[in-house]
């Protein structure tokens, strides 16, 4: 009995065990529990941040009467390229670049040397022609004289006429060719075609010209200022306005608050596919010379536009194998993807013929990687 008593434990330490177990199982369930938390926290974290987070801009609608501005470019109503047409050696030049010139002044001249030899030449050739044609015909006179009393045969004198044709073909031919090389000789002056202004001069005294030279380059720039032509490239939704009398205002940097008035007078007919666009030719009287050919022009049109057209920014635009699109977020903010199809670029911002409407909010530089029916986070306020 004394044994039995002894081998139990004592009362206290069963139950301080028991209360240790208890412990432990706690800290184990509490230590779980704060892992589940942090690792749930985490993983909202992380699926927070997974889902981008997006802008909104406002559209804007076009309005009807705006006025349709482009860039042009501006050249010379005529504009001659005047080349050496005979080789040989530039012995002056008489007009510099911004000279006024009649037509026909002369603008430089060239040292001919072996054209005129050439010259000398033909017109030896000529000569012989002549003394052998003159010989042929005295000779076929006598030989007709002579078959008038049967003193010569039919054939002899055939010959003998014939043989005058032959000369006298030589005569014009041999004129000819002198004919030509004298008309030659006049290119040796290099003339204006027409009255303007020279805007290129090329030449100096010593050059070697015309087909003889290893570089072939205008020697002088002849244009007509007194009128320019405008090109501007329209958008197609706009060329059925662009009829001949359509009048236009210019601007151009050189004079800046300054505008002149040009006249649309004719128009390419067709539109070109790579651009879409229709080319429209101006004219606009230039009596100072103010606009100035090959310069940059922003060309004012005063045409109704269409009241359906809208304006977004350019940073807006998503350039896809399926064409132009923007993105839209739905009510569940989910992206749709919209093709759109673009009118006037702006600059900041572009027109779009179709696809948008006014009350349409757009996403603001959306990533690459933005995909149809992706979520996303709305964040900040639509600008318009």
């Amino acid at each position: 009995m004394d044994e039995a008593l002894a081998a139990a434990p004592p009362k206290g330490l069963k139950t301080a065990g028991i209360v240790a177990l208890v412990v432990a199982a706690g800290v184990v369930a509490a230590g779980t529990f704060v892992r589940f938390h942090d690792t749930s926290e985490a993983q909202t974290w992380s699926d927070a941040r997974s889902v981008p987070t997006v802008h909104l801009v406002a559209i804007t609608s076009s309005t009807a009467g705006d006025t349709l501005a482009l860039p042009g470019t501006m050249q010379a109503w005529n504009m001659a390229k005047l080349y050496a047409r005979v080789g040989g050696y530039v012995s002056g030049w008489y007009k510099d670049i911004g000279a006024p010139v009649a037509a026909g002044m002369p603008l430089g001249r060239i040292d001919t040397p072996e054209l005129d030899q050439q010259i000398i030449a033909a017109r030896a050739a000529l000569v012989s022609a002549q003394a052998h044609a003159g010989l042929a015909r005295s000779t076929a006179a006598r030989w007709n004289d002579l078959l008038t009393d049967n003193s010569v045969s039919k054939q002899e004198v055939d010959e003998k006429n014939g043989d005058l044709a032959v000369r006298n073909a030589a005569v014009q031919s041999a004129r000819a060719d002198l004919g030509r090389l004298l008309a030659l000789k006049t290119f040796a002056t290099v003339r204006a075609p027409f009255a303007g202004t020279v805007t290129l001069r090329s030449a100096d005294i010593g050059d070697l010209v015309g087909p003889g030279a290893s570089v072939q380059q205008p020697m002088f720039v002849v244009a007509d200022t007194r009128r320019i032509r405008i090109y501007v490239s329209v958008p197609q939704s706009y060329s059925a306005t662009m009829t001949p009398g359509l009048t236009a205002t210019l601007s151009v940097p050189d004079y800046p608050g300054r505008s002149f008035t040009a006249h649309v007078v004719g128009n390419s007919g067709a539109i070109a596919p790579q651009s879409g666009t229709f080319q429209v030719q101006l004219v606009a009287d230039n009596p100072e010379g103010a606009l100035r050919p090959g310069g940059f022009a922003q060309v004012s049109f005063d045409v109704r536009g269409q009241a359906s057209t809208v304006q977004i920014p350019s940073t807006t635009l998503l350039f896809r194998a399926q064409g132009t699109q923007v993105a839209t977020v739905d009510a569940t903010h989910h992206i749709r993807l919209q093709r759109v199809t673009l009118g006037r670029d702006l600059g900041q911002t572009v027109e779009v013929l179709s696809g948008l409407s006014p009350t349409q909010k757009i996403v603001d530089n959306p990533p690459d990687s933005l995909t149809d029916g992706q979520l996303v986070r709305v964040e900040g306020s639509a600008r318009g």
